[in-house]
């Protein structure tokens, strides 16, 4: 299987073929997997070096004249280190674009904590209007890029090496699909945490929910899965920062008494490289850390 990087290199390709208006705006990484699209639409894929700055004021500039731009890097320096011209240069200016990051929160452990993004979605949570996309596998990548492309908002695609087996279909208008059904309680899975939680809650009679898509959140889909039980009991399996979305799942069960637990990234910094299965593990997102969690809390 390709990864969700390979195939958003293909796709935004191929893309260029087909939208007149869509250029690619890269800081170097990526750039040789777009050497071909770069000499076919030297117009139209840029690489800018490694100025990520440059890189958001660039494709704001380009939406202020109509294009829609893909800006892409490692997430911490696409999310985290020009900030202030993803708030300002987008947001301040009422402009669309398409920031496709690669990495993850640890995907390449080596890289140290300068190549390392749990917070990004939190990040953006500060800003309003973005559009969160998490898919958990190439396909749900391919189709959620091209989504994207179609509007004019400002979009957020999160990509990883982790990956489920196999890809589901991506929900409409960006709802939570139901995975399996249960009764003692709901948990939410984000992108590429899915399989780990399926094996987490194999026996357990407790509801799945799959998203892909986490902002906006799907407040009325969670609603639904709770049902109307005397009280529910909620647990969210992110890809970054524990913790991220739970004040959103609050908000959406505010009339109903309820629990919730964010898992998901821990705060304190692995100083240790490790591998990628390491740091799944250090941060309870492995299928056994994951049913320790999950049952402790549904005790409780």
């Amino acid at each position: 299987m390709d990864t969700m990087r390979d195939r958003f290199i293909t796709t935004a390709s191929q893309l260029l073929e087909e939208e007149p208006r869509l250029a690619v705006v890269l800081a170097d990484i990526s750039a040789d997997g777009f050497a071909p699209a770069r000499r076919a639409h030297p117009d139209r894929v840029i690489n800018v070096g490694i100025r990520e700055q440059l890189l958001i004021g660039a494709g704001a500039g380009m939406a202020l004249t109509g294009m829609r731009p893909i800006m892409h890097t490692f997430a911490s320096f696409l999310v985290e280190r020009p900030f202030e011209q993803v708030k300002l240069d987008f947001g301040h200016q009422g402009v669309g674009g398409i920031l496709v990051s690669a990495g993850g929160s640890y995907d390449w452990p080596a890289g140290g904590f300068t190549h390392m993004s749990p917070g990004d979605v939190a990040l953006l949570d500060t800003l309003e209007g973005w559009t969160v996309h998490v898919p958990g596998h190439p396909d749900e990548a391919e189709a959620l890029l091209r989504g994207a492309v179609d509007g004019d908002d400002r979009v957020y695609v999160r990509l990883s090496l982790q990956a489920n087996r196999e890809a589901r279909p991506v929900a409409g208008g960006g709802g939570f699909s139901v995975v399996r059904e249960g009764r003692n309680g709901t948990v939410v899975a984000v992108g590429p945490m899915l399989d780990n939680v399926l094996t987490a809650t194999e026996g357990l009679d407790v509801s799945v929910l799959y998203a892909t898509t986490v902002r906006p959140f799907d407040a009325a889909g969670l609603r639904r899965a709770v049902g109307a039980g005397a009280r529910a009991d909620v647990v969210i399996v992110e890809p970054y920062l524990a913790g991220t979305s739970t004040a959103r799942a609050n908000e959406a069960l505010m009339e109903v008494p309820h629990r919730v637990l964010g898992l998901g990234v821990g705060r304190a910094e692995l100083r240790r490289y490790g591998q990628l299965d390491e740091h799944l593990a250090a941060h309870g997102l492995d299928a056994r850390g994951l049913r320790e969690r999950i049952t402790g809390f549904l005790r409780g």
